[in-house]
């Protein structure tokens, strides 16, 4: 199946993950060099304060990505880099980097895909209170104008936040991300604020880039009952809710879901949320980023006091050195709900990918023909939609480089380009290749 011929073929990092370079040139703490020298929180007690060195090797990484052939780079601005505190005194230095960084793209003919919040909030916030206090608001818009003011004429494609459920619920509920924390009225009160923020952030940024799209990144999982019983289907209703819907309803109708939130109000955990503000979430967007792995098996559980659910698993399918099921359907599945509920005026796929337990380089390649096969799976979903009228106009393989992959360190790799961290060198994957035929095929037709 062919694709647009205006279609973007692009790969994604974010700062924290690829950047290095954490004590340099003025940018200050973030919330991840704190967890990560936490013991016991991040595996083998690995921290991002290297990870990929981008912040040196830049223009290196950005030739590999003209070789693959990519026409658009996602990465994301590290807030801490800009605004040491959070908000006030500006780092000049930081900014430069990424000034420089949009120049050499553009220099290269790819198309720069800026993401504002990719989970690296500046430290010195989180010790205000985080995401938790109502001023995460009036924070997150003084640097969106920041940002935006000094990007504004470079940058013609922002994306406002990257995956508010992890931010919330996997780093506040499930206390597996910074900050780390187990609180159900945490969680919730900052997915609350998050929603405000984006709805806040769009205007600000379409002031200072007039012209340029804007919207935000999304997480999806596609929920499928693990058995026909009515139970299992509610169950996985109530997980669609939660996972996605709690969040697609603020950005596009201004409202909660009413089926998880007459379950919610009666336990409590809404107790700081005020929902008459979140009509402020809906502002228009100019697209929807949609970052999909894998499904999510639901059962009926009673017991746990939340949801009322848990998990099981499809011992028959493939799975990813993460366990998470490889299944493309899913991604089919869920552009077309999203069409059909929502109505985006435009879907990028801003993450879409796999972790494999790949062997060591040879012969100046990596055998990857699990992470290839992937990919060569899920490009036909994207392009089976677009058939049937799903408006998806991008798709960004995660990611262009192994890097340092949150509470599981470097142990789990998702680059299509091997990272050898102790001396920086990058190598090709057969996945990075067979990419690199994929755009060069498309661009013949």
């Amino acid at each position: 199946m062919s694709f647009p011929a205006d279609f973007v073929w692009g790969t994604a990092t974010s700062s924290y993950q690829v950047e290095g370079a954490a004590q340099e040139d003025g940018r200050g703490p973030a919330i991840w060099d704190e967890f990560s020298r936490t013991p016991g929180k991040v595996k083998n007690g690995d921290t991002g304060d290297v990870a990929c060195d981008h912040y040196h090797r830049f223009p290196q990484d950005i030739a590999l990505m003209r070789d693959l052939g990519v026409n658009g780079y996602r990465f994301s601005v590290a807030w801490p880099r800009v605004l040491p505190q959070g908000v006030g005194r500006i780092n000049e230095a930081g900014l430069d980097f990424y000034t420089r960084l949009v120049d050499a793209l553009r220099e290269a003919g790819i198309e720069p895909y800026l993401t504002l919040y990719h989970w690296d909030l500046p430290q010195a916030l989180q010790e205000r209170g985080g995401w938790e206090n109502p001023d995460s608001v009036a924070w997150f818009s003084e640097y969106s104008h920041v940002v935006s003011s000094a990007l504004g004429a470079d940058i013609g494609h922002w994306i406002t936040l990257n995956e508010p459920f992890v931010i919330s619920m996997v780093a506040n509920l499930m206390g597996v991300h910074a900050p780390g924390k187990r609180d159900p009225v945490a969680a919730y009160t900052i997915a609350h604020h998050l929603m405000l923020a984006h709805g806040a952030s769009v205007p600000i940024v379409r002031a200072n880039a007039p012209g340029a799209e804007v919207g935000i990144t999304l997480d999806q999982t596609y929920s499928d009952p693990l058995t026909s019983s009515d139970a299992d289907r509610r169950a996985a209703r109530r997980f669609a809710a939660f996972h996605n819907d709690w969040f697609l309803e603020p950005v596009f109708r201004g409202v909660y879901p009413a089926d998880l939130l007459a379950r919610l109000e009666p336990q409590g955990v809404l107790a700081r949320v005020d929902l008459s503000q979140i009509e402020r979430a809906r502002v228009p967007i100019d697209f929807l980023g949609v970052n999909y792995y894998t499904r999510s098996l639901v059962r009926d559980n009673p017991g746990e006091p939340l949801l009322g659910l848990d998990f099981g698993r499809n011992e028959h399918g493939q799975h990813t050195a993460l366990d998470w099921e490889v299944y493309p359907d899913g991604l089919l599945h869920t552009l077309l709900y999203l069409r059909n509920a929502y109505y985006p005026a435009k879907i990028y796929i801003t993450e879409n990918g796999c972790a494999y337990d790949d062997p060591q380089p040879s012969n100046g390649v990596v055998e990857d023909p699990e992470r290839a096969r992937y990919y060569q799976l899920h490009l036909p979903a994207a392009a089976e939609a677009i058939r049937l009228g799903v408006p998806v106009a991008g798709y960004f393989a995660w990611s262009m480089f192994d890097n340092f992959e949150w509470a599981e360190g470097y142990d789990k790799r998702f680059g299509i380009y091997h990272v050898d961290f102790a001396t920086q060198q990058r190598t090709p994957k057969r996945s990075a290749l067979a990419y690199r035929d994929r755009i060069a095929a498309e661009r013949t037709r």
